[in-house]
């Protein structure tokens, strides 16, 4: 028996590959002879680089960049296998958790340490690079990133504006002679699992800024500073992006990476199964177990689990998903290829006693989601 565990981070708990270990150990206790084939997984957001990296066979690199705040911070990206691709996540140079709950205030936060990766892969002479930009603390529509890069935005009187989305507000005039030339010659994929616009009720400010500590009253401000930012680079690289789906992806990163880039927004999940070739592994499976940290009406719309769930019904093989929670519209995902949903807790308990007890719950679950299969299969009298 040929099984595929293939699941994403459980966030906050278990990254990717802690998850598929753990389900590994409960599959284990009801199939001891099955050829388990792990395949950790993401869709842009935490874990992409570390999924990418070790399915792969490459190698993590460590550098130490500017922080959301204007701090240094030691962010990780990777190369993959084939010594040509690098591997970017914004989270681990300009991610959320990097910020503090006190602290978090969009107006100010930058993407400086994500074009500092960038960069790196740069240095590093590589062709190719995958850049997943989930989990975000910012609102400056790539600003940072492309200041990383060389650019320069400049008020009315010439003078650099503050790094920050609010500040994007006086931005009259972006001066790109200094963009790093090297940009013209790396192919970019980004992986994206949004579609909303740059500005409006759907835009990056409005729908993602009150999680990274956004008011109304900043909502409204950033929407603003945005606008401005996104004529003044029409202006400077004649490309009309703002309405592009995933353009208000990242605090607007996937808008600054259109305008100031080669980059093409995918789904994220989708650029990463390609990378790891999760097609051809997938049909050569009994069956497939994925999983996350809550599975509710967001899964269905493309996050990782139904991305491997699509994959796996092109070839006919039946899904499970081992979820830290269920949540609004869970069963949406049925309708999505998963064919069972398996969720963790196994009595009532607080979420601080299910993040303690993580690794076990989770393999505990793989387990019994294995029984109900093995039941199935007949292979239990």
């Amino acid at each position: 028996m040929r099984i595929i565990i293939a699941p994403d981070s459980f966030k906050g708990c278990l990254s990717a590959f802690e998850a598929a270990s753990a389900m590994e150990e409960g599959i284990r206790r009801v199939f001891p002879q099955a050829h388990l084939i792990k395949v950790p997984i993401a869709d842009g957001g935490e874990g992409t680089v570390q999924a990418l990296v070790s399915a792969t066979s490459g190698q993590m690199r460590q550098l130490t960049v500017t922080g959301p705040l204007g701090r240094p911070v030691e962010a990780f990206w990777g190369i993959l296998g084939d010594g040509r691709t690098g591997a970017v996540e914004m989270a681990s140079a300009s991610g959320l958790p990097l910020v503090s709950e006190e602290e978090r205030n969009p107006c100010l936060t930058t993407t400086r340490g994500t074009g500092e990766l960038v960069r790196a892969v740069l240095d590093a002479g590589l062709e190719r690079l995958i850049l997943g930009i989930g989990g975000s603390a910012t609102n400056d529509g790539g600003a940072g990133f492309a200041r990383a890069l060389g650019a320069r935005f400049l008020d009315a009187s010439g003078d650099e504006v503050p790094e920050g989305g609010a500040s994007l507000v006086n931005v009259q005039r972006i001066d790109l002679s200094g963009m790093d030339g090297r940009l013209h010659n790396l192919e970019i994929l980004v992986a994206c699992d949004v579609d909303n616009p740059l500005c409006g009720l759907r835009g990056a400010s409005a729908v993602f800024g009150p999680q990274k500590g956004a008011t109304p009253d900043m909502v409204e401000r950033l929407d603003a500073a945005l606008s401005r930012f996104a004529e003044a680079a029409e202006e400077a690289t004649g490309r009309d992006v703002a309405q592009t789906a995933g353009a208000g992806a990242a605090g607007g990163l996937g808008a600054g990476l259109l305008f100031f880039t080669n980059a093409n927004l995918r789904p994220g999940v989708e650029i990463v199964l390609k990378a790891v070739n999760f097609e051809e592994l997938a049909g050569s499976a009994d069956f497939i177990v994925t999983g996350e940290g809550n599975t509710d009406f967001q899964t269905a719309c493309g996050k990782a689990p139904v991305g491997v769930a699509q994959a796996a019904k092109r070839h006919g093989k039946p899904v499970v998903c081992v979820s830290g929670g269920l949540g609004k519209g869970w069963r949406d995902v049925l309708e999505k290829g998963i064919d069972m949903v398996v969720p963790c807790p196994a009595a009532p308990m607080t979420l601080r006693e299910c993040m303690a007890q993580g690794f076990g719950m989770v393999s505990d679950a793989a387990e019994r989601a294995a029984k109900l299969i093995a039941v199935g299969m007949g292979l239990v009298k």
